[in-house]
């Protein structure tokens, strides 16, 4: 019987192929998880602050509220002072525009881990193939009276692959979904943000500089 610390090695290369590919969905899903929480803002205390300054026409001290602020949504409202005189179409095309560009980058390195996802079992199906073709191969030497012994070995990397595919895809596809929530949750303040904005900056007849 093979003790646990050796379960893991008995899966042969495709555990560790399988252990590589769950250190990369880890590294991944912490690094969005700390960019979505940065990129995330209490986006209606950050618009009354902008609303104030504005309302003073101190264009300047507002771009600078936006450069110090992070996340999509004070690039935005940037892009929304910095076209206020082209009037309320103008400054909803410009909006359009940026965020078309701000959503893909919300999106990025989400496809690493839905790839990780489904590949992962597929990972464990071929480990499981391989633990059969050696178990054959066994039975095959023995000319076929082989003693389950002989077998295990085959046996054993069959089943490893096969749980460590499910224990590799299983978390990934769910911190996949997770970190899609997390994006529809941004866009939707995003869509908030650039209504509020553009009602803001068009309400001001004489949108100068301070």
């Amino acid at each position: 019987m093979l003790l646990p610390k050796y379960l893991f090695l008995a899966g042969g290369s495709i555990s560790w192929l399988l252990l590589f590919t769950s250190g990369l969905a880890i590294a991944y899903f912490v690094e969005r998880l700390l960019h979505y929480h940065r990129a995330q803002i209490n986006s209606t205390e950050f618009l009354n602050g902008v609303r104030t300054v504005l309302k003073k026409d101190n264009v300047v001290e507002a771009l600078s509220i936006c450069d110090a602020t992070p996340g999509p949504i004070p690039r935005l409202v940037k892009v929304a002072i910095l076209n206020r005189e082209r009037g309320r179409e103008g400054v909803r095309e410009a909006l359009e525009e940026a965020g078309s560009i701000e959503v893909p980058r919300l999106e990025e390195k989400l496809n690493v881990l839905a790839t990780i996802a489904q590949v992962a079992p597929l990972l464990g199906l071929l480990g499981t193939v391989l633990g059969f073709i050696d178990i054959f191969q066994a039975m095959e030497k023995s000319g076929g009276f082989t003693h389950f012994g002989a077998m295990s070995a085959g046996v054993w990397k069959a089943l490893i692959c096969t749980a460590m595919g499910l224990a590799v895809s299983i978390p990934s596809y769910i911190g996949y979904n997770f970190l899609v929530s997390r994006v529809n949750e941004i866009v939707l303040d995003m869509e908030k943000a650039s209504t509020e904005i553009i009602n803001l900056i068009t309400e001001k007849p004489n949108g100068k500089n301070g």
